[in-house]
């Protein structure tokens, strides 16, 4: 069975049921090949925040440009505090966290836009990327969701945004889920799934968290993900998942927990072409 992400090149997967449907859309995920960082770094890390090397990092970001069309210029990225604060971009955030950290949307890890040449980032080494579409009123998003992102639910913040502030019907929005770890490889302690129960108001759907013998619990980031959109009225065809696993693949992902916090990060990226 095909996966809704299909690498097209070494550097990147695109999101494929997307790129067929929608003329001049820009939209998939980075993998961690044909860069030029080193070390913990081999080789595509394109995050700033992980002490790589500053030219390094924007000479990969530079390398995804050229591949994807999309000028460095004209990408925007935001901070990742782990929070589900939505900031919509406009033209005049061009460049902001593109070649340093410090200038990058501050408090932020959901962003989206309705403008057109503008390519919307996030960077990744487990948690859950997702992206958003809603063709009217042409609306593209990304939100980054890890174990606290999720808990707080960033995926219905957004969505809240678009159908309150930007006249969005909820039937019309179109969700992918894009690589994270997996349940496979995702043990987590009780406080972890105390906040997850709580996200879903004390009744946890099934396939989301299984308890373990030693009293942990393994947990689907993707499938939480899925349920609080499906809860928050988003159409359950309309959310396509990846098969893709970060921890299982160190051939194509970074992955936090597997490299024990020494490695680089993926990214995100989704816009529209003029």
């Amino acid at each position: 069975m095909t996966d809704c992400f299909v690498q097209t090149s070494d550097l990147t997967f695109v999101i494929q049921p997307w790129i067929n449907s929608f003329e001049n859309l820009v939209a998939g995920f980075t993998t961690n090949n044909n860069g030029v960082s080193q070390g913990y770094f081999s080789s595509l890390n394109v995050g700033l925040h992980v002490n790589d090397s500053q030219a390094d990092v924007v000479k990969n970001r530079e390398l995804v440009a050229e591949t994807v069309g999309f000028p460095l210029q004209n990408w925007v990225c935001s901070e990742q505090i782990h929070s589900n604060k939505v900031e919509k971009v406009e033209v005049n955030d061009l460049g902001k966290g593109t070649i340093d950290y410090e200038s990058c949307i501050k408090g932020t890890d959901g962003i989206y836009t309705t403008e057109k040449g503008v390519l919307l980032t996030s960077f990744y080494a487990d948690c859950v990327p997702l992206f958003f579409i809603c063709p009217e009123p042409g609306l593209v998003g990304l939100a980054h969701a890890g174990w606290k992102g999720t808990t707080l639910n960033i995926g219905s913040e957004l969505i809240t945004e678009w159908v309150e502030n930007e006249k969005a019907k909820l039937d019309s929005i179109q969700v992918v889920i894009g690589p994270s770890i997996g349940n496979c490889c995702y043990e987590v302690d009780e406080h972890v799934y105390k906040k997850i129960n709580e996200a879903f108001n004390s009744s946890i759907p099934k396939n989301v968290v299984t308890k373990k013998e030693n009293g942990r619990f393994q947990l689907d980031l993707k499938e939480a993900n899925r349920q609080l959109l499906i809860n928050r009225g988003i159409k359950e065809s309309n959310i396509k998942v990846t098969t893709y696993c970060t921890s299982c693949h160190p051939n194509l992902f970074f992955s936090h927990r597997r490299d024990n916090g020494q490695t680089g990060r993926m990214m995100s990226f989704i816009g529209w072409r003029k």
